[in-house]
C-alpha cells in the first residue's frame, strides 16, 4: 500500500515555517493565482474549538491539539488528490511532529508513520522567521523567540524526513509566489 499512497506527492508543495512568516498570506496568493491550496490546520482547530468551547486548543490541551492537527492534514492530503494539478499546503503532516517536539511532548507512533507514508515534493518551502511582518493576534499567540523556536522545529522534522528545504526570500508577497512557481518547475 505505501506505493500507492505516494503517487502524487511530486505535485504536494508544502510550506512550513514559524507562525507569523507570511505562509498564510503566501498560500491566499496562489491560490488567487489559481492554484489549489490547503489551509492551515491550526487557525481551523482554533477557531472550531473556541466556537464550541472545546478543549482541543494550544493552551489547554496540547497534546488533543496535535492529534487534531494530524487528522486534519492527513483529510487535507487525501482531499488533494481530487485535484488534477500541484497543490499547495499551508503546513504539513510533519508539522504535527515539530508542534510536538517544540511542546517536549513525547510524539506518538502513529504520527511518525503518517509522515513517513504520507510524503509530499521532495522539495519544501520553509518560510524564515520575519520580524518585521509579525504579529500576534486572538489566535496566534506565540511569541516572536516561539515562532523561531517552531522554524527550527518543524525544519528538523522536515530534514531528517530526507525533505530538502527551499528558504522562502523575505521578499513582497508577489515576489514569493513567482519564486515558489518557479522553485516547484510549474507556470502562473
Amino acid at each position: 500500500m505505501d506505493g500507492t499512497l505516494q503517487n502524487d506527492s511530486d505535485r504536494f508543495f508544502v510550506l512550513t515555517g514559524g507562525p507569523g512568516s507570511g505562509k498564510t498570506t503566501l498560500i491566499e496568493a496562489l491560490k488567487q493565482a489559481g492554484f489549489p491550496t490547503a489551509p492551515e490546520a491550526g487557525r481551523g482547530i482554533i477557531r472550531d474549538q473556541v466556537a464550541i468551547g472545546g478543549p482541543a486548543l494550544a493552551w489547554r490541551d496540547r497534546a488533543l491539539f496535535a492529534e487534531l492537527m494530524l487528522s486534519w492534514e492527513l483529510r487535507s492530503w487525501h482531499a488533494a488528490h481530487a485535484e488534477s494539478g500541484p497543490v499547495f499546503f499551508d503546513r504539513g503532516v510533519p508539522d504535527t511532529i515539530g508542534y510536538l517536539r517544540l511542546c517536549g511532548l513525547p510524539v506518538p507512533d502513529h504520527a511518525v508513520s503518517a509522515a513517513r507514508k504520507f510524503r509530499y515534493a521532495r522539495r519544501v518551502f520553509i518560510a524564515p522567521p520575519w520580524p518585521e511582518i509579525f504579529t500576534q493576534d486572538k489566535e496566534r499567540k506565540q511569541t516572536l523567540d516561539e515562532a523561531r523556536r517552531t522554524h527550527d522545529s518543524v525544519a528538523g522534522v522536515y530534514a531528517e524526513l530526507g525533505y530538502e528545504l527551499v528558504p522562502l526570500p523575505l521578499v513582497p508577497v508577489e515576489e514569493r509566489v513567482r519564486f515558489i512557481i518557479g522553485e516547484a518547475g510549474l507556470r502562473a
